[in-house]
């Protein structure tokens, strides 16, 4: 939302402008913040009804009615900040495309779903939910899934910071630009703000650039007064590389808890599979489900999404070339598989599971 309000005149003056209107003379530094907040009711008001509203009119509405008042500008600026930022709204169905076998579902249930969920339960026994958590594991696992799966799950607003909107002025205006970003998300209620690739801005300032290291100290400043502010907001970061990030974002004090999502078990597996299944035309008698769990075994989520989106391009090419109604059996999938290969291997498995030891913050 941009203002254009007049310039804030000295502090005397104000107090001398409020007295004239209202009769009430306050101290000059109230005064001088009074005068602020009343030209923007001026102009809120003035944005409401269509026409100019007075500025004694404005005056005297603000002060009978301060607190009313400063509640009805917060709201309206907080609508432009998440039209600006591109807040969507994610549907609670997500959550229950996550197998409740899926790492980390259950922990994230219990640590940070039901205590925003059961506000009166969680204080009664002081438990506070965690506001800034980091995400971490293999590519492909699916972390950004989960992030909008919370988002839908407790009907909050889902803000992703992407690196365009850091970028918008030049490289050299990244952290300024994410200060900037930082410092509007604060003022926002039921929002769950996202980075995605974290370790691309918040590297190890011993191996970065000038850019690179502002950007990370940018960040070590505004984790913790996020942190500070008791609206109801979370900050949600994910890193397929979490060995390349700050060691001092990982300290405790500036995330609450850092969280590994790896591979899936075969129940995992099965509940996207039947997910992707229901898309395609299919012949129910001729899919043999546990065999293909089975077959994909090191699997990520975005490896079974890539694997169906090769078995219904096959499907329609050939009902396509034969002009015959085809339906997807276990055949296509075993035809399928052996030309896509799984992202996760020994290896990288082997790593994760040590990062899990060495990371791991719940």
């Amino acid at each position: 939302m941009k203002n254009s309000f007049p310039e804030i005149p000295s502090p005397e003056t104000c107090v001398n402008k409020i007295f004239e209107i209202s009769g009430t003379k306050f101290e000059t530094d109230i005064a001088a913040d009074l005068w602020q907040k009343i030209l923007q009711h001026k102009w809120l008001m003035s944005e409401k009804l269509g026409r100019d509203v007075g500025l004694r009119t404005a005056c005297i509405d603000f002060l009978e009615n301060m607190d009313q008042a400063l509640k009805e500008y917060m709201d309206y600026k907080r609508i432009n900040i998440l039209a600006d930022m591109g807040a969507q709204r994610m549907s609670g169905e997500i959550w229950d495309t996550i197998s409740d076998s899926q790492p980390p579902k259950q922990l994230v249930q219990r640590r940070i779903i039901l205590p925003l969920k059961e506000e009166g339960l969680s204080r009664k026994h002081g438990v506070t939910s965690p506001k800034t958590i980091i995400f971490f594991g293999p590519p492909g696992t699916g972390k950004t899934h989960f992030v909008k799966a919370i988002a839908g799950v407790l009907s909050w607003w889902y803000i992703e910071i992407l690196p365009s909107m850091l970028m918008v002025d030049g490289a050299d205006r990244i952290g300024a630009n994410l200060h900037n970003i930082m410092e509007k998300a604060r003022t926002l209620e039921e929002a769950v703000v996202f980075i995605d690739e974290f370790e691309e801005i918040a590297s190890s300032r011993h191996a970065a650039n000038r850019v690179d290291k502002s950007i990370t100290n940018e960040l070590l400043k505004q984790v913790p007064l996020l942190k500070s502010r008791g609206n109801k907001i979370l900050f949600i970061c994910a890193t397929n590389y979490i060995r390349q990030l700050d060691a001092a974002l990982l300290r405790p004090g500036r995330f609450d808890c850092i969280i590994p999502v790896g591979g899936l078990d075969e129940d995992g597996r099965r509940t996207i599979l039947e997910q992707f299944m229901s898309k395609l035309n299919i012949n129910r008698a001729h899919i043999d489900l546990g065999l293909i769990v089975k077959m994909t075994a090191r699997f990520t989520p975005a490896d079974i999404e890539y694997l169906f989106q090769q078995v219904a391009q096959f499907a329609f090419d050939q009902e396509f070339a034969n002009k015959q109604n085809y339906q997807v059996t276990t055949d296509t999938f075993v035809e399928m598989l052996p030309k896509i290969r799984p992202s996760l291997t020994e290896e990288i498995i082997n790593e994760f599971q040590k990062d899990i030891i060495t990371y791991s913050r719940t």
